[in-house]
C-alpha cells in the first residue's frame, strides 16, 4: 500500500534534513503572541490575530511551495535554504491564486451553513421556543452536506499544490490532477490521510495541552486554575513549538513521498 510504503522514505528524509523542522518550527513562534495574549488583552490580541492572520494568508503560498521544493529534493539526498526561497518565488502566485479559490468555495459552504443555522433559530422562534422538528431535520441535513461537500472537496483537491511546485502544472491543471490521482488511488489516499489524521490529532493534543499551559488564563474565571511555574510554561512553549515544527516538517516529506509513489 502507498501509504505505508511511503513512510520509510519520509522519516528518513527529515532525519537527514532537520531543516526542514526548523523551518516549520518558526511558523509556529509566529502563533505564539496571539497565544499569550488572547486571555489578558483581548484588543491587542485581536489585532495581533488579524495581522498574523493576514501575514499567513500572503506567506503561505510561498511557505508551501518551498517546502515542498525542499521535501522532493530530501528525499534523494540533502537540501538547502536555497531550493526554499527558489521554489517559493517561482509558484508564489500560482499557489496564491489557489489559495483565494479555495477560500471563495470554503466562503461559499459556510454562508450555507450559516443560513442553514439562521433557518433553525427562525424556526425554533416561530415555535414559540419550541423546536419544530421538520426545520430541525432540514437544517441537520443542509449541515451535513455542506460538511461532506467540504470534506469530499478537500480530500480530492489536496494533492494540486504538489501538482504545481512538483509536476510545473498551471493551477487548474493541477486541480485537475490531483482529482484525477485521488480518483485512481482512492483506498491508498484514504489510507496516507488516516495516517495524517492521526500524527495531527497526537500533534495536536500535546500541542493543546502546552498551550493551555502557557497562555495566561483570565482574572475573572468563577473558578481557579492551577499557577505554573516558569520552568513549566517555558517547557510548554518549546513542545507546542516543536510539536508544531515536527508536525509540519512530516507532512511535507510524507505528502510529497506519497505523491511520487502514486503519479508514477
Amino acid at each position: 500500500m502507498a501509504a505505508l510504503k511511503s513512510l520509510p522514505p519520509a522519516v528518513g528524509a527529515l532525519l537527514r534534513n532537520p531543516v526542514l523542522i526548523v523551518l516549520v518550527g518558526l511558523y509556529g513562534l509566529i502563533q505564539l503572541p496571539q497565544l499569550l495574549l488572547q486571555p489578558s488583552q483581548p484588543i491587542l490580541a485581536a489585532a495581533v490575530s488579524l495581522g498574523a492572520s493576514g501575514f499567513l494568508l500572503l506567506a503561505m503560498p510561498f511557505i508551501q511551495g518551498g517546502l515542498l521544493g525542499m521535501a522532493d529534493e530530501a528525499l534523494s539526498g540533502r537540501t538547502k535554504l536555497g531550493t526554499f526561497i527558489a521554489e517559493g518565488k517561482r509558484n508564489y502566485v500560482t499557489l496564491l491564486l489557489g489559495y483565494l479559490a479555495i477560500f471563495a468555495i470554503n466562503l461559499v459552504l459556510g454562508f450555507v451553513a450559516f443560513f442553514a443555522i439562521i433557518i433553525g433559530g427562525i424556526g425554533f422562534a416561530a415555535g414559540n421556543g419550541q423546536p419544530n422538528l421538520a426545520v430541525l431535520a432540514v437544517v441537520t441535513v443542509v449541515g451535513l452536506l455542506a460538511l461532506f461537500a467540504y470534506l469530499l472537496f478537500a480530500f480530492f483537491i489536496q494533492f494540486y499544490g504538489h501538482a504545481v511546485v512538483l509536476s510545473g502544472s498551471e493551477l487548474v491543471a493541477g486541480f485537475k490532477q490531483s482529482v484525477t490521482l485521488v480518483r485512481q488511488n482512492l483506498l491508498s489516499t484514504f489510507g496516507y490521510s488516516l495516517i495524517l489524521l492521526v500524527g495531527g490529532v497526537v500533534i495536536g493534543s500535546i500541542s493543546g495541552l502546552a498551550s493551555f499551559v502557557f497562555t495566561p488564563q483570565p482574572a475573572d474565571l468563577p473558578f481557579s486554575l492551577p499557577e505554573f511555574s516558569p520552568v513549566l510554561v517555558a517547557v510548554a512553549v518549546i513542545v507546542y513549538v516543536v510539536g508544531i515544527a515536527v508536525l509540519g516538517g512530516f507532512y511535507a516529506t510524507y505528502s510529497v513521498s506519497f505523491y511520487r509513489s502514486i503519479e508514477a
